[in-house]
């Protein structure tokens, strides 16, 4: 049986945090007695950063460095070294050591007693208010529209058994999506392990910024839930209903009412005009759920790869 864990260290603009990582994992993994690989996955740095983690790999034996042809994001740079891995399992981890190392060893021994996937959540948050509100809403959010459920306080990182790996590489195409709500709705029972997550080295700020926070809770949405296109049918079903039962009011009005119905008069171009902007502005917002759903359907049939893996030089 494989029992190597697979370690991939999401780098971008690193530096001296790889060796760093790399010194504090084998400490923690030689006691334990985990056998490990360290797979350097660089998301396309400005800094020396893949220079560091290639000299740290002709050093080490258990090490490997790799880098993407430009910056793709850090699920892509997951897709990629879960693509790598050679573990019988293989776990992510930032750069940041806001996902504390201790936790890999627990995740670990949880494999070893069957658990194929295992995913750590946070307990708690230190974030800000209006991050965590966000933050709690999009989860809330997710697990309400979605056929996935997350845990409370949501999740970034999971361990992943080597048939479950497989099923990644072979099965799920890395393009507008999220990595974690990929792995949920495979299913395989996956074990929840609730931590405390520390400040870290970036001391508690995240280096993902608001437009790309919007962008991925977007690509998790629309690929894992249908609910925006139920929506405009629903809305289409009710408004049609609104329209007869207003429709039979008119006539009853015009019939046996007057032009001065409950005691108000309503010019007629006024009523006119609020329905065509109402109803313009629910054909727009219908467009573009359908427009957000098209475009994807249209990256996907290009076939185009998610990301590319700058060939080493010794290939």
């Amino acid at each position: 049986m494989n029992k190597l864990l697979s370690i991939i260290l999401l780098s971008y603009n690193s530096g001296e945090r790889i060796p760093r990582a790399y010194e504090k994992l084998s400490v923690l993994m030689n006691e334990e007695g985990i056998p490990f690989e360290l797979i350097v996955m660089d998301d396309g740095s400005k800094d020396d950063s893949f220079e560091i983690a290639s000299k740290l790999e002709k050093q080490n034996a258990n090490v490997r460095s790799y880098q993407l042809s430009r910056n793709y994001g850090s699920i892509y740079s997951i897709f990629a070294g879960f693509k790598m891995s050679t573990g019988g399992v293989a776990v992510m981890i930032p750069d940041d050591e806001q996902q504390p190392y201790d936790t890999l060893v627990a995740m670990y021994r949880l494999w070893e007693k069957g658990h194929k996937v295992v995913i750590p959540y946070r307990i708690d948050r230190d974030d800000s208010f209006i991050s965590s509100f966000f933050s709690n809403s999009y989860y809330r959010l997710m697990n309400s529209w979605s056929s996935i459920k997350y845990p409370k306080g949501g999740a970034d990182v999971a361990l992943l058994d080597r048939e479950v790996i497989d099923i990644v590489n072979e099965r799920i195409h890395p393009i507008n999506t999220m990595f974690i709500a990929e792995v949920l709705n495979l299913g395989f029972n996956p074990y929840f392990l609730g931590y405390h997550r520390p400040i870290g080295l970036n001391k508690g700020k995240s280096r993902w910024t608001f437009r790309k926070k919007i962008k991925l809770a977007k690509d998790s949405l629309f690929s894992m839930s249908t609910f925006p296109l139920k929506i405009i049918t629903y809305a289409g079903v009710f408004f049609f209903i609104i329209s007869i039962l207003l429709s039979i009011l008119y006539i009853y009005i015009r019939i046996w009412g007057n032009d001065a119905f409950w005691g108000v008069s309503v010019p007629g171009w006024t009523s006119l005009l609020l329905v065509m902007l109402f109803f313009g502005g629910l054909v727009m917002l219908s467009m573009g759920v359908l427009s957000e759903y098209i475009w994807r359907i249209y990256d996907e049939v290009k076939n185009r790869p998610g990301y590319i893996i700058r060939k080493r030089k010794e290939e």
